[in-house]
């Protein structure tokens, strides 16, 4: 489930994206003034943020402002009343990606959120943990623990399951895989994919014969559905 932050101060406008977003089927989390906004944004993992300009505490270009300098790369879309071409400039500028005017119709808005969503992977801090099930990833330690217990992952099993995380409800294609974890120059098989997700599976799924987290697209690859 992609999880969206919603920093936006007025409550019956909250109301209203909340539900429609979550029966769109996305986690929906809130904040009503830009310095809580820019809080949650730094501190968790988002897939993406709406960001209203006109907000109490911090406004929205500071709030975006501030993400960016701290590296934080999920897409914006931001949110305001104002028409004025200079506001969306500005937004832009500071690395906005998408902008919506209000008053907007919700069709097009979650017509933007989809193609930013499409294009972007699952965010994942480096400094935050990801958890799945009764699995814990420590990404900055490399640590990965099953019901608490330390799993022994080899180096590679560790940069295929980050992988496979980040790109969480992508289909992911052998050739990808090989690409992106092993690097262009190993020039191993594709058949060294299927054995490392082999041994992954063995690993972290509750049952191995009947995978739940990392499916096969067959004729295409491997999708995360952790």
């Amino acid at each position: 489930m992609r999880r969206i932050l919603l920093v936006e101060d007025e409550p019956g406008l909250v109301l209203t994206l909340r539900d429609r977003l979550t029966k769109e089927g996305y986690s929906v989390e809130t904040s009503a003034d830009g310095a809580g906004g820019l809080e949650r944004a730094a501190g968790e993992a988002f897939d993406l943020v709406l960001l209203d300009v006109m907000l109490p505490r911090l406004n929205g270009f500071d709030v975006l402002r501030e993400l960016r300098k701290r590296g934080i790369e999920s897409p914006v879309i931001m949110l305001t009343a104002k028409g004025q071409v200079v506001d969306k400039v500005v937004g832009l500028k500071l690395g906005a990606d998408d902008y919506v005017t209000k008053p907007f119709e919700m069709v097009e808005l979650l017509a933007r959120i989809e193609a930013k969503l499409r294009r972007a992977p699952t965010t994942v801090h480096p400094s935050e943990g990801y958890q799945f099930g009764d699995v814990r990833v420590e990404f900055r330690r490399a640590e990965v623990t099953k019901g608490g217990a330390p799993l022994e992952l080899s180096a590679r099993e560790f940069q295929l399951l980050k992988y496979f995380i980040e790109h969480r409800g992508a289909t992911l294609t052998r050739e990808e895989l090989l690409n992106e974890v092993w690097g262009y120059n190993a020039m191993p098989s594709t058949r060294t994919v299927d054995v490392h997700v082999a041994w992954l599976r063995q690993k972290i799924e509750p049952n191995p014969r009947h995978p739940q987290y990392i499916l096969t697209v067959h004729g295409m690859g491997y999708k995360f559905a952790g």
